[in-house]
């Protein structure tokens, strides 16, 4: 297998999680992210393995950006064997009650069409070389709705992990697998963007990044005959 892979969202959260695990594996990571000193701290992070780090400065969310993104990825690795969708927002004013259509439409735009995009830009090289396997932070909202995640974060999840079955459904035949994996409530800064941010005690039972890396990180070292298409995690 030619360890290389992209991360989107790959400045904080999960998706640095994810990435900070592959390259310790040995793994030619590319990084995705609107910011790039974010990304660049994820590089910093990496250490002794940062050499096999690519930043890559990419709103996922524009299909123009994400074209000439994977050109550039491609070029540098050759080929892609694993694609992790990670990056996600949500925003404070998510009720029905004031939902705003612009946080509406941003918010599945990151977080569904970005995911998308990138899928749809790697799809290509996957199936020449007859393998692939692509990595979907979905959510444990898009298993039964709840109210702190809000209407648009819940509609994008719901459709994301309806994508990574769709992705199974059609791309099988050609060696290439995908996962949804969906985590209870993570201690990341996303958490922040809620309307009533949890407390630090809060924070200490909930998952932390890294959980949700290694479940990644078991989905893509299985053997190439298995799939794990869900997994849900959540805090004891």
């Amino acid at each position: 297998m030619n360890k290389t892979s992209v991360v989107t969202g790959a400045g904080s959260g999960v998706g640095q999680a994810v990435a900070l695990a592959l390259a310790r594996e040995g793994w030619r990571v590319a990084l995705l992210g609107r910011r790039k000193d974010l990304l660049l701290e994820t590089v910093k992070l990496a250490g002794t393995k940062s050499a096999n780090l690519l930043v890559c400065r990419c709103d996922i969310g524009d299909a123009l950006a994400v074209g000439k993104m994977a050109k550039r990825v491609m070029k540098k690795f050759g080929d892609v064997e694993v694609l992790v969708n990670a990056a996600g927002i949500n925003v404070p004013r998510r009720a029905l009650e004031v939902l705003s259509l612009e946080d509406y439409r941003a918010m599945l735009a990151t977080n569904l069409d970005g995911a998308y995009y990138c899928i749809q830009a790697f799809l290509p090289a996957m199936r020449r070389q007859k393998s692939g396997t692509v990595i979907n932070i979905v959510s444990d909202s898009a298993k039964v709705a709840n109210v702190k995640a809000g209407a648009a974060y819940v509609a994008s999840k719901f459709g994301l992990a309806g994508l990574t079955q769709a992705v199974n459904a059609e791309e099988r035949v050609n060696g290439i697998r995908a996962c949804a994996i969906f985590p209870g409530d993570i201690d990341t800064p996303l958490l922040n963007r809620r309307p009533v941010p949890p407390t630090p005690e809060a924070r200490q039972k909930m998952l932390r990044p890294e959980d949700v890396a290694a479940c990644a990180l078991l989905a893509i070292n299985l053997p190439p005959r298995a799939v794990v298409e869900e997994i849900l995690i959540r805090p004891l």
